[in-house]
């Protein structure tokens, strides 16, 4: 059976004895950014704790965690493993053969590797990792970056050595013994951003006297959001607004066709340098994915949240009400969005009392060092 386990060629498949007197610790999770940049704010903070650190990632195969985690520097191992699929049931008929399959390769990894603990930071990897991790009594460590856990983690958080959360309230899900509060790890190229205004402004090569919306949607966009702004294009130069716009590839085209001739709007499909967007802003419109919400913690930026209504147990939904509930941010619901995002984004933009008491209140909720909190929890506990 082994035969069929593949081990990728960035890992040596050399078992190291124990007592070699630095730790070894598998990282697994992926499928998004927002799992991945975590996952290597975790892995940096560990080396610079203890540089003797040996690090593996392990990811689904095919996800982005395959590109990303070998350029910040570290090897990963590729398993093959899938979510359940809630559009398309009959996508979901391979499923248990990944989910056995994904096991015997966890196994090896596991044995050939021999790590003194395992983290998973969420994503479909997370899973097989921590679950056989915890079969072998090695110590498991979860990073939960939302205000309401998925199954699998309430499910491995019952035997977790430690469970790191970003939001208050965790127990009803994980034994509060096992919490510890820590927010969520954001790159180091947001929380050390010394950028100002007026140089990100330039970097779009915008107006510097006129205020500016910035649109994201996640590296693949938001449907919706990007409809919204589609329809009200016009609005934004009429109250002498302007906009960024991180489109997401299915949109691009459109939208730069949309934007064709508006010196008051910067359209792609993606922003890398995302501090310079952040600098930029006046206002956000964003998805309520975990680390959005963490960037515009640490940014202090007022944001409009139009949670993904697909999210696993709606956990958008529940990040951004969170927020709401905190004063913290304005909430329009997908379904909505067409109709009322960009009045409700205009209003914001025409209060700048609204914006100073939103800018403060989700300036509150920022940690600004949640990897060195998780990297040292961990690390005393081996």
């Amino acid at each position: 059976m082994q035969d069929n386990v593949e081990i990728g060629n960035n890992f040596s498949g050399v078992a190291v004895k124990p007592g070699t007197g630095f730790p070894r610790i598998i990282i697994a999770g992926g499928g998004t950014g927002g799992h991945i940049f975590p996952a290597i704010a975790i892995a940096n903070a560990l080396k610079k704790m203890q540089p003797n650190t040996e690090i593996l990632f392990v990811g689904a195969k095919d996800k982005m965690e395959m590109e990303k985690v070998p350029l910040a520097g570290y090897n990963i191992e590729g398993i093959d493993i899938a979510g359940f699929n809630r559009s398309s049931l009959i996508k979901n008929v391979g499923l248990p053969y990944k989910l056995v399959k994904s096991f015997l390769q966890v196994r090896d990894i596991i044995r050939l590797f021999k790590p003194g603990a395992a983290v998973g930071v969420g994503g479909y990897s997370s899973f097989p990792v921590l679950k056989y991790a915890q079969s072998r009594g090695i110590k498991t460590f979860i990073h939960e970056s939302n205000a309401f856990a998925g199954k699998a983690n309430a499910m491995l958080g019952k035997k977790a050595t430690r469970v790191f959360v970003s939001a208050h309230g965790m127990e009803k899900f994980f034994p509060s013994e096992r919490l510890l509060l820590t927010g969520n790890p954001v790159r180091a190229s947001i929380t050390d951003s010394k950028i100002t205004k007026e140089d990100a402004i330039r970097f779009f090569q915008l107006d510097p006297y006129k205020k500016t919306v910035l649109s994201i949607g996640g590296s693949l966009g938001a449907k919706n959001i990007n409809k919204a702004v589609a329809a009200n294009i016009d609005a934004f130069e009429q109250n002498n607004l302007q906009l960024i716009w991180q489109t997401g590839k299915p949109f691009a085209a459109e939208a730069r066709e949309l934007a064709d001739g508006k010196a008051n709007v910067w359209v792609n499909d993606f922003i890398t340098q995302m501090e310079y967007a952040y600098a930029a802003a006046d206002v956000v419109i964003s998805r309520s994915g975990a680390m959005s919400i963490a960037e515009l913690c640490i940014m202090e930026k007022p944001a409009v949240f139009v949670p993904y209504p697909f999210a696993a147990e709606d956990h958008q939904t529940a990040n951004a009400l969170n927020l709401v509930n905190h004063q913290a941010g304005l909430l329009v619901h997908d379904k909505d969005a067409i109709e009322k995002l960009i009045p409700t984004v205009i209003d914001l933009m025409k209060d700048e009392e609204r914006q100073e008491h939103l800018r403060l209140n989700i300036g509150t909720l920022a940690m600004r060092n949640a990897d060195d909190v998780i990297a040292k929890d961990i690390l005393n506990l081996l």
